[in-house]
């Protein structure tokens, strides 16, 4: 299936979430497990501009 641009996705393992900048063809993993993607009510609680930049500590 793959992960598109602009896409929330959601490790219900360990609570990792990951915000998908440039889609691919992929499945996103984490833990061993494939990543769930987050529903429009859910994503609404994550915003960009609330994350850490890369390389930032």
């Amino acid at each position: 299936m793959g992960a598109a641009r602009g896409e929330i996705y959601k490790c219900e393992a360990c609570g990792n979430v990951v915000h998908v900048l440039e889609g691919g063809a992929g499945d996103l993993v984490c833990c061993g497990e494939e990543m769930r993607l987050l529903g429009k009510d859910e994503v609404k609680q994550y915003s960009v501009k609330d994350l850490p930049k890369p390389g930032s500590p």
